[in-house]
């Protein structure tokens, strides 16, 4: 990004000499379908960012500007706020929720500038969200604490966005550290940062897909966990969620399920431990083990959770054969979208190449493959 030129437009648009931020897109390394049930997962940082010039008004106007859009926004802070439906409702809903935590939230007129591929599984919107929320604080001269902020980016993309997604997006954008992982723990939000070796690379293939049921199969994997609780929890009266959960315990009881039921609860279960043991592999920088809990994730999610298709399995199947490779596996909520490759540096670019040649001849569809090491989280950069 040419901050230079991002101020030279921002001056071209409101007259005003802006301030710049910036928030971090995101991958999971490990730990699918795991944070709605109170379980762990590994995102890490990624170098594609939202950038935000942002300079204050006297006034409660917001005018809300998308380069990648063109598209002029306003927007009245003594009034009330209703979702439009757009791209603009991920600025909006922050204005919304720092109004309604009490915290101020004056006039500004808001650059947008976004190089997180959008409708890739790599968390735009909580990009746009993290540097709105960064920008409008800062401004008003708010003290910034980054797990109450990822927060208030989660609350404004639940309630006025109306995606009910976990906290993972929204607190890695905020707490990524260069050349890590993070683990976090999805009920208490504790969080351990893991050293990943520069001499790696994460290589992260899209698909090129997004089969239309997911958002349906999406609600049935929640629904299908939740009853495997209400089942569990006769037996095991302690437990909250499937975090409480022991593989012992889950097949000590594996004939009081549905069939469907423990499969899916299987899944989750097995994934939280080889999100934790994943972790300790990287803290010895032990690649080999941590690539082969990656493939242990994705023949789980592929056939106990059921969340794969052709063209996941065909793009894991293409990487395992390359050179260089650490691990492979589907990140995301499946059905489509990207895979998530451990890729020795020096082989990186290689990979790429060889990746996205057989894939095409594969499938007929031309992939997009990003290369990134693990990034810094939120910052004011200007």
């Amino acid at each position: 990004m040419d901050i230079d030129s991002l101020k030279q437009d921002f001056r071209s648009f409101f007259g005003t000499q802006p301030q710049i931020f910036r928030a971090p897109g995101r991958v999971n390394l490990i730990g699918e379908h795991t944070d709605y049930n109170e379980g762990f997962v590994m995102p890490a940082a990624i170098d594609f960012y939202t950038w935000v010039a942002s300079a204050a008004r006297s006034d409660s106007t917001v005018n809300i500007r998308s380069q990648t859009f063109g598209e002029l926004v306003s927007v009245e802070l003594s009034n009330h706020l209703t979702a439009r439906h757009t791209w603009s409702d991920y600025v909006v809903g922050v204005l919304d929720e720092i109004r309604s935590a009490g915290l101020p939230a004056g006039g500004a007129d808001i650059l947008i500038q976004g190089d997180v591929p959008m409708g890739a599984g790599l968390s735009s919107s909580a990009a746009i969200e993290v540097a709105t929320a960064l920008a409008v604080l800062t401004q008003n001269h708010v003290q910034v604490d980054r797990t109450q902020l990822a927060l208030l980016c989660q609350r404004a993309e639940n309630q006025f966005v109306g995606m009910r997604c976990g906290i993972m997006d929204q607190f890695i954008s905020c707490h990524g550290r260069r050349d890590h992982a993070l683990m976090l723990d999805c009920r208490s939000l504790e969080f351990k940062l893991l050293p990943l070796s520069p001499n790696e690379q994460m290589v992260i293939c899209n698909t090129m897909v997004k089969h239309q049921h997911a958002s349906g199969e999406y609600n049935q994997r929640r629904a299908a966990c939740e009853e495997g609780v209400r089942i569990l929890k006769e037996h095991l009266p302690r437990i909250r969620s499937l975090r409480d959960v022991s593989m012992e315990e889950l097949e000590g009881n594996r004939d009081k399920l549905p069939a469907v039921v423990y499969r899916r609860c299987r899944h989750v279960v097995t994934e939280n431990d080889r999100v934790q043991r994943a972790a300790s592999m990287l803290e010895q920088n032990n690649l080999k083990e941590f690539g082969q809990l990656m493939a242990q994730s994705h023949a789980s999610l592929r056939d106990d959770y059921e969340v794969s298709c052709r063209e996941l399995d065909i793009m894991v199947d293409i990487a395992v054969r390359q050179r260089g490779l650490c691990g492979a596996r589907m990140t995301g909520g499946g059905f489509g979208g990207c895979t998530i490759n451990v890729v020795e540096a020096s082989q990186a670019e290689i990979f790429r190449q060889e990746v996205g040649t057989a894939y095409e001849r594969a499938t007929g569809l031309k992939p997009q493959v990003y290369i990134s090491s693990a990034a810094d989280g939120m910052a004011q950069v200007a």
